[in-house]
C-alpha cells in the first residue's frame, strides 16, 4: 500500500496559504526543548509562555506538526468521566475527581482559546451520547453514572429509546446516555492553529527535525541529523515513538490502531436521518464504534483495536488506507442502511498507545531527571493533551501544585507482559473481544472463556471494568 496523509490532516494543510517548513539546520541553545510538536508538546509550549514569556523554548517534530495522532484521530472531545471508577481505584478519589473535571473544564478552555487566538477549529460543544446497540450492552453505563452521582460530579442522563434513535441519526442504537460536556472539531486545523500561536509567541519550531538520540548530562543534549538543541530541561511528547526511544518504558503501553472512513459531503441525506449537529456517538463496546459529522457535512466513522503491532513497532500500516476499510463499511451500513450507497471519501488509520490502566501517565525518566514526558491517552486524547500540557509545564518549572503531587505524575502505573507474549495475549484477547460481541449481536451468550479473556481488555475501553 501507498503512504497516505489522513484527511483531517490533508485538509488542514490544504486550508493554509503557503506551508512554509523550518528544519534545524545548526546548533542551538535553548531553556527547553520540546520533542514532539502534537497536541501535547504545543499545548505544553503554550502553557510555558503563558507562565514565563521569557522562556527560550524550541520544538522539533520528525515530520511536520500534527502528522502523528493529533491529524489523524477523530475529533472527539470526550472527557474522561467514563473511567471514573476504575481510575479512583488505581490513582485515589481526589486526583480521579481532578481529572475528571479538569477534562471536562478543557472543553471550554479549548474554545475559549480557539475564539481568542482566531484559530477556526470548527468546534461544536453538542455533547456526546453513549449508545447500545444490542440487549447486553444495555446498562452497562449504569454503574460509572452511579458512582459519579455519589461524588456530585455527573453530567450524564439516560435517554428513552426513542430519544436516542432520534439524536443520533440511526435505529441501530436502542438505549444511552448523554452529556452535554463533549463535542467535536476538525483535529487537524486545531494542531496547525496551534503551531501558529506558539510561533506567534516565540516558541522556534523545526519540521521534519528528527531526533536521533538524547543525552543529559548537566545539561540535556538532543541530537539531529543536521544540529544538537543544548537545553535545561527536555519535553519528550513523542507519545507511540517513546517505546522505540526509550524501551525502559516499552511495557507501558501497546499500540493498536483506530481506524477511520469518512464519506464525501452528504448534507441532504444527514438531513433526511436528522443527523446533523457536532455531537459525538459511540457504542458501549469494549473496542467501540464511534462516528461524527463535520460542518461540511461529511460523516465519519471510526472503530479501534484493530492492527496491534509486534514489539510496539511503529510499523508503515499505520501511514497507510487501514486495512479493515471493508469491515468499517459493513459497520457504516449498519448503523446507517440508508446511507449504504454514499460515496466514502478515503480510509486511514494510525496507532493509539493503550495503557493498562486506560488513562495517560507522566514522569521523569529517572530520578530528579531533566527530562520530563507524557504519553498513554488511549485513545483519548484531545481534551486529555490540553491537561497534559498543564501538568508537564508544572513539572518543567518544578511547580508544586495539585497536579505535580497527584498520582497522574509518577510514571507507569502498570504494566504489559515482554514480548512476545504481550503481542501474543493481545491478538488473543483481541479475537475473543470480536466472537463475545458478534455473538452478543445476535443474541446468543458468548462462550464463557471469550468472556473471561474480554475482562482482562478493558482498560483498553473507554468505559470502566465493571460495565462489562
Amino acid at each position: 500500500m501507498t503512504t497516505i496523509l489522513p484527511f483531517w490532516f490533508s485538509d488542514a494543510l490544504k486550508k493554509e496559504k503557503k506551508t512554509k517548513i523550518n528544519k534545524l539546520k545548526n546548533n542551538l541553545h535553548t531553556d527547553i526543548c520540546i520533542v514532539g510538536g502534537g497536541y501535547t508538546g504545543l499545548w505544553t509550549a503554550i502553557q510555558l509562555k503563558k507562565k514565563q514569556p521569557s522562556l527560550n523554548i524550541a520544538i522539533i517534530d520528525k515530520g511536520l506538526c500534527g502528522s502523528g495522532a493529533s491529524g489523524r484521530n477523530g475529533g472527539c472531545m470526550l472527557p474522561v468521566s467514563p473511567k471514573f471508577s476504575a481510575m479512583k481505584k488505581i490513582v485515589g478519589e481526589a486526583d480521579a475527581i481532578l481529572m475528571v473535571k479538569a477534562t471536562e473544564q478543557a472543553l471550554f478552555e479549548i474554545k475559549y482559546f480557539c475564539n481568542e487566538n482566531n484559530i477556526d477549529a470548527q468546534i461544536r460543544l453538542d455533547g456526546n451520547l453513549y449508545t447500545a446497540t444490542n440487549k447486553a450492552q444495555i446498562g452497562r453505563f449504569e454503574a460509572v453514572v452511579k458512582d459519579l452521582e455519589r461524588k456530585g460530579i455527573n453530567n450524564w442522563e439516560r435517554w428513552s429509546k426513542k430519544k436516542v434513535q432520534k439524536h443520533s441519526g440511526s435505529q441501530k442504537n436502542i438505549d444511552g446516555y448523554f452529556s452535554p460536556l463533549s463535542g467535536s472539531l476538525h483535529p487537524g486545523l486545531l494542531v496547525r492553529g496551534l503551531k501558529k500561536i506558539a510561533e506567534k509567541k516565540g516558541v522556534q519550531i523545526f519540521e521534519n527535525t528528527p531526533m536521533i538520540k538524547i543525552e543529559e548530562n548537566k545539561k540535556v543534549v538532543v541530537q539531529t541529523k543536521r544540529g544538537a538543541i543544548t537545553s535545561n530541561k527536555v519535553v519528550m511528547a513523542i507519545n507511540v515513538w517513546m517505546p522505540q526511544y526509550f524501551p525502559s518504558l516499552s511495557r507501558a503501553v501497546v499500540l493498536v490502531s483506530s481506524d477511520m472512513i469518512i464519506t464525501d459531503p452528504i448534507p441532504e441525506q444527514l438531513d433526511q436521518i436528522g443527523f446533523t449537529d457536532g455531537k459525538v456517538i459511540l457504542d458501549t463496546r469494549l473496542f467501540t464504534h464511534y462516528y461524527r459529522t463535520t460542518i461540511d457535512g461529511r460523516l465519519m466513522l471510526g472503530k479501534g483495536g484493530n492492527l496491534f503491532s509486534f514489539n510496539n513497532k511503529v510499523i508503515q500500516a499505520y501511514d497507510e488506507a487501514s486495512r479493515y476499510e471493508e469491515l468499517l463499511k459493513n459497520s457504516f451500513d449498519r448503523f446507517f442502511p440508508s446511507l449504504c450507497s454514499v460515496p466514502f471519501m478515503q480510509s486511514w488509520n494510525g496507532p493509539s498507545e493503550r495503557t493498562k490502566t486506560g488513562f495517560p501517565f507522566f514522569g521523569r525518566l529517572k530520578d530528579k531527571s531533566n527530562i520530563v514526558y507524557g504519553f498513554g491517552y488511549s485513545g483519548n486524547g484531545i481534551l486529555p493533551t490540553y491537561v497534559g500540557g498543564k501538568i508537564l509545564s508544572s513539572m518543567v518549572l518544578d511547580e508544586d501544585n495539585e497536579w505535580t503531587r497527584s498520582s497522574f505524575c509518577k510514571g507507569p502505573l502498570g504494566l504489559f507482559p515482554p514480548e512476545p507474549f504481550r503481542w501474543i495475549g493481545a491478538i488473543t484477547i483481541r479475537n475473543a473481544v470480536m466472537r463475545k460481541e458478534t455473538a452478543e449481536d445476535m443474541g446468543l451468550r458468548p462462550w464463557w472463556i471469550d468472556a473471561k479473556l474480554a475482562q482482562l481488555a478493558t482498560s483498553v475501553g473507554r468505559l470502566d471494568k465493571s460495565s462489562y
